[in-house]
C-alpha cells in the first residue's frame, strides 16, 4: 500500500502542478513527456531553496539540469562532474548546484529517495543514485524500481520509517515539483545534462569544454 501511495502522490501532485509528466508503467522510462515550461508557479508553494556543493561565495556557479532515469546524466557524474569537483569545486572556485528535471514519475521517487538524508546528505545520496542507475532501474516495472530505490536508501542508511516518510511527503513532493517548473522554465531547459554557467546555458560538453569556459568566467572575474 505505501508503495501504492508514492506512485499515487506523484501522479497527482504533477496533475496539480499544471503539467502531466508521468508515464503509464508500459510507457518507456527513458520517452521525455511534455516539459512544464509554461506552467504557473503556485504562489502558495514554497520553493525549495538551491543546495550549493562547495563555497557558496565562490567566484563562478555551475548549476546542472539532471534527471534521475537519463544515462548522459549518470556518465557526467561519473565523468565530467568528477574532475570538476576535484578541481574546482573542492578548490572554492566553483559552486556547483544540482536541479532535479523530472522527465517521468520514476524520477520523482528517485528524487524522494535522494532528499530523504535531509539537506547534508543530499550529494551523497544522489550521486549513489546516479552510481547504482542500472541496478535500481532493472526491468523497468514500477514495483521493482521502488523495492530496488529502498533497498539503494538502506543501504545509505535511511530507515524503513524514514523511507515510507519520504515517500508519502505529498507537501515536500509538491514543492519539488513545483520548484523544477520554475527553474526549468525559466531556463528553458529541453533536456539533460544541461549547464548553465555563469548564467548561460549550454548543453552537455566534454570536461575540456567545460573547463574553458569555466576559466574564461573565472579570467573575467578577476579582471
Amino acid at each position: 500500500m505505501k508503495r501504492t501511495l508514492s506512485i499515487l502522490s506523484a501522479l497527482v501532485l504533477l496533475a496539480l502542478g499544471g503539467t502531466y509528466l508521468a508515464q503509464k508503467p508500459a510507457d518507456s522510462l527513458l520517452a521525455t513527456p511534455a516539459l512544464a515550461q509554461d506552467a504557473d508557479t503556485d504562489a502558495d508553494v514554497e520553493l525549495l531553496p538551491d543546495l550549493v556543493l562547495g563555497d557558496a561565495d565562490a567566484p563562478v556557479t555551475v548549476i546542472e539540469y539532471a534527471s534521475y532515469t537519463c544515462p548522459h546524466c549518470r556518465e557526467f557524474h561519473e565523468g565530467q562532474f568528477q574532475q570538476l569537483k576535484a578541481e574546482y569545486i573542492d578548490t572554492g572556485k566553483v559552486a556547483f548546484i544540482m536541479r532535479e528535471f523530472y522527465r517521468n514519475y520514476v524520477d520523482v521517487e528517485a528524487a524522494q529517495i535522494a532528499r530523504c538524508g535531509g539537506d547534508m546528505r543530499f550529494y551523497g545520496i544522489s550521486g549513489l543514485v546516479y552510481e547504482k542507475q542500472e541496478d535500481w532501474i532493472g526491468g523497468g516495472e514500477n514495483e521493482e524500481i521502488l523495492a530496488n530505490l529502498r533497498k539503494l536508501g538502506k543501504t545509505a542508511g535511511l530507515t524503513d520509517d524514514q523511507i515510507d516518510a519520504c515517500f508519502a511527503d505529498q507537501d515536500m513532493a509538491k514543492r519539488m515539483i513545483v520548484t523544477f517548473q520554475k527553474y526549468a522554465g525559466e531556463d528553458g531547459i529541453q533536456g539533460t545534462p544541461t549547464l548553465k554557467i555563469d548564467g548561460k546555458i549550454y548543453s552537455n560538453m566534454s570536461y575540456d569544454k567545460m573547463k574553458e569556459i569555466i576559466d574564461a568566467a573565472l579570467a573575467a572575474k578577476e579582471g
